[in-house]
């Protein structure tokens, strides 16, 4: 696998952040846990449902001793993320999200629960003006 960084970009690498000076491609020829920098979340910004399950899977990718309390907190965190957006069109993707953890594919859950991060804000920004009706 090819990655393609930018100058002054990170890469989070089996739990070691690499960041480069300039303009570079690595090589990755074996399995490696890695996040790219524009991927990952700051535990401020883990201030929703949404992404504090990201938030949570990522710290399985990026910290090796912590990935199985990691996994196990998403276990937990998920049935009640799922009441939350209970009859709405993130469950289908939080139920995607679920499965590929299960098939032990983070990279594609995490993609998942990003692919919602829109949704989400949309329905936060419209529940203010429906409780008020």
């Amino acid at each position: 696998m090819l990655l393609k960084l930018r100058a002054g970009e990170k890469l989070y690498l089996n739990g070691a952040v690499i960041k480069v000076d300039r303009k570079a491609t690595i090589e990755l020829l074996n399995d490696a846990a890695f996040l790219l920098e524009a991927h990952v979340i700051q535990p401020s910004e883990a201030s929703t449902p949404l992404r504090q399950l990201y938030f949570v899977l990522q710290t399985q990718l990026m910290e090796r001793d912590g990935a199985p309390l990691a996994r196990q907190m998403f276990k937990s965190m998920l049935p009640a993320t799922c009441e939350a957006f209970a009859g709405s069109a993130v469950i289908a993707g939080l139920r995607a999200a679920e499965a590929f953890v299960a098939a032990d594919r983070p990279y594609e859950a995490l993609k998942t629960l990003r692919g919602m991060f829109t949704l989400e804000a949309e329905m936060m920004e419209k529940a203010p003006a429906s409780a008020a009706a």
